[in-house]
């Protein structure tokens, strides 16, 4: 690691050949050298000692040679079932005994174990055929059976995936959900929908384990893949009807306090009568009394007496479509020092701020600036995407409020004003790896100090929407939240406190990670008005976090960040900028399932995407669109590249700050925002 800091201060020295030596230094005598950055990720020296090397002779050659991996999509192995299954959906009262329904003593007693193998299919508990197919045969005499499973979950040999978890063994649960993500990548909708369901049936209170090593529930997961591809698929004709997995105990990450309260419901042909509502159930639904009102004339927050909840901006309803909005320009990194404000970066001196005002669009991506791509600036660019809100934080850096009105005024635009209350140490003073301590009294005198400077600067300006603490804090990066939850969540509440007491003009919101700690939220931060949470759950949705919410806090939500990389390993670019724009779709079309009035919870007050623009420090080489596997994750291969979560790419940076290229994502979000 030595060797490789040298490297790369002699590369920003401009001393290529003495950081090639250290590079190659690092490659030829620590090969297996690894490394933990303060973010967390597991990383290897050698593998970036490479990056750095190949760039430099990419730099003499060519001084702009930025190439992506562009290799078409292979065409994927077909999957044909030897025996597919004579039922579907398969009615499971036939075959055995529900026990316990919406309890945690649930539990399905088979009674007719050949019937229902022969009714759920291959693959499909308890049918155990898949040894007697003929393929599968073929497969493990052929040794490309051979090897981890978690080696066939991505790739798209869709055959070789199938026979492997079908036949692999362990936590049954986690092995058919694998089973049923392939059948539903392979096309096999009705199969993937009955191995889903069959792990709701039979195996409910399966436990898996993330990349971070924190509980996974396939089961509760597989509930919303069978919603997610009914919806998808309507030529199905099939709905699932009252099922729902409850965790009591569920929000913490330890699984020896989980208690499973099990509905597994009902899969079924959907009726084609016109089921009619009695005026009682009308009137529950559609009751529109207004029964809590938090904020002020301008901002205000609202709950139906149905218990849904709405945002009004001016006595209008307010559907937040969100943007997280960082522009970087290629080259600076704030792990370096080297990232600056970019309300405040004017490289070409004209008294305008480059992301803002005059960025181009390079619409025939040459990567040039023809005659007719003239400057349009990102904000008229979010303008017409249909963004309404953007999502900032008040430090460390100076907010440029003449900007922010601009953006108000002249686009329409609102904004979402933060404070990091501690996270990344910010606002705190605490050194990064003691991190902030949430039961130390000067840390929390002078976070509160910085929370009110932001309260005194801004309370005032008609471009807030709302004030929202944290960034994830729950997660422990360089703080103690994860640690002592309760003395966190109390610290966010007097933060919210105050900020009542400066300004009870608008709500309050915290920024979460996941639902990690709801219950802990909902016991400690009753002055705090809207649950906000960063969640990447994958193209189906957000799953059950909307229920679960609704079950422990009387209070509505929005999504801080959701967002998808528009990079896959060994595909084109145009397949990954596809697959990106079908995650945001299932995402948002779940945001909205779930506000108020709605099919969903009623809860939901809209997302903010992350994020506009790739960022390319992510991987600690600016000069350098990385794409490193960060972690592994419900993303169109399987794996998180933080340097291509953008709605907007750079190209291939030569042009930065100034040049956006729109990717598939930017003209959906045009369609589905009606702009």
């Amino acid at each position: 690691m030595a060797y490789f800091i040298q490297g790369k201060v002699f590369l920003a020295q401009g001393k290529k050949e003495k950081a090639e030596e250290k590079f190659s230094a690092v490659i030829e005598q620590f090969g297996f050298s690894q490394w933990w950055d303060p973010k967390g990720w597991f990383w290897k020296v050698a593998e970036e000692a490479e990056k750095e090397i190949k760039t430099l002779h990419a730099a003499r050659s060519t001084p702009h040679a930025k190439e992506i991996a562009t290799r078409s999509l292979q065409p994927a192995s077909r999957l044909t079932l030897a025996f597919p299954g004579t039922e579907f959906p398969v009615d499971y009262e036939k075959y055995g005994k529900f026990l316990n329904r919406g309890t945690d003593k649930y539990a399905y007693e088979l009674k007719d174990s050949e019937g229902l193998s022969k009714a759920a299919g291959e693959g499909i508990y308890p049918n155990n055929s898949v040894f007697f197919d003929p393929v599968f045969e073929k497969l493990k005499q052929e040794k490309r059976l051979e090897g981890s499973q978690w080696d066939f979950v991505n790739n798209d040999d869709f055959a070789v995936n199938f026979y492997k978890w079908a036949t692999v063994g362990g936590e049954p649960g986690v092995s058919l959900f694998y089973t049923a993500i392939t059948l539903e990548k392979a096309g096999l909708f009705k199969e993937a929908i009955k191995a889903y369901y069959a792990i709701v049936v039979h195996f409910p209170r399966t436990v898996g384990w993330t990349y971070w090593q924190t509980p996974w529930y396939p089961g509760k997961v597989a509930i919303y893949k069978i919603k997610y591809l009914c919806r998808q698929h309507p030529e199905l004709n099939i709905q699932l009807e009252r099922a729902r997995i409850k965790i009591i105990g569920g929000f913490d990450n330890d699984v020896d306090n989980d208690v499973f309260v099990v509905e597994p419901g009902r899969l079924k042909v959907k009726s084609l009568k016109f089921k009619v509502k009695s005026s009682k159930e009308k009137e529950l639904i559609y009751d529109m009394r207004i029964i809590k009102s938090i904020g002020g004339k301008h901002v205000n927050l609202i709950q139906f007496a149905n218990k849904d909840w709405e945002l009004l901006v001016d006595d209008r309803a307010y559907f937040i479509q969100g943007m997280n909005y960082s522009p970087t320009k290629i080259g600076q990194s704030p792990d370096d020092g080297s990232l600056k404000n970019w309300m405040e970066e004017d490289e070409d001196e004209n008294g305008l701020a480059d992301g803002p005002y005059d960025v181009w669009v390079d619409k025939n991506k040459n990567g040039k600036k023809d005659e007719d791509e003239k400057a349009v600036g990102d904000f008229r660019l979010m303008q017409e995407m249909g963004v309404n809100t953007i999502r900032l934080y008040h430090h460390p850096y100076v907010m440029k409020k003449e900007l922010l009105k601009d953006l108000y005024e002249k686009y329409g635009i609102m904004v979402i004003m933060g404070d990091f209350l501690g996270a990344y140490t910010i606002g705190s003073g605490a050194d990064w790896y003691e991190g902030t301590d949430y039961g130390d009294a000067e840390q929390q005198r002078k976070m509160l100090a910085s929370v009110e400077k932001m309260v005194q600067e801004f309370k005032d300006e008609p471009y807030i929407l709302f004030w929202i603490l944290g960034n994830e804090n729950n997660y422990g990066l360089a703080n103690n939240a994860n640690k002592d939850p309760e003395a966190f969540y109390r610290f966010v509440n007097e933060a919210a406190k105050l900020i009542h007491q400066l300004d009870p003009e608008h709500p309050v919101a915290i920024c979460n990670g996941d639902v990690l700690f709801l219950d802990i939220f909902a016991q400690e931060c009753e002055d705090v008005d809207v649950f906000a949470c960063n969640v990447y759950r994958g193209d189906y949705g957000f799953g059950s976090l909307w229920e679960d919410a609704r079950d422990f806090v009387d209070k509505p939500l929005f999504i801080s960040e959701y967002g998808c990389p528009a990079y896959i390993g060994e595909k084109s670019q145009e397949v990954a900028e596809e697959k990106q724009a079908e995650y945001h779709k299932g995402c948002w079309e779940d945001i909205k399932r779930n506000s108020a009035f709605s099919d969903g919870a009623g809860n939901s007050l809209g997302g903010i995407i992350f994020e506009w623009l790739d960022e390319w420090w992510k991987s600690y080489n600016p000069l350098e669109h990385n794409t490193n596997r960060n972690f592994a994750g419900p993303f169109p291969d399987g794996w998180m590249y933080e340097e291509w979560l953008g709605i907007c790419s750079q190209g291939d940076g030569s042009q930065s700050p100034y040049l956006r290229q729109l990717r598939k994502a930017y003209k959906l979000y045009q369609e589905m925002w009606g702009r």
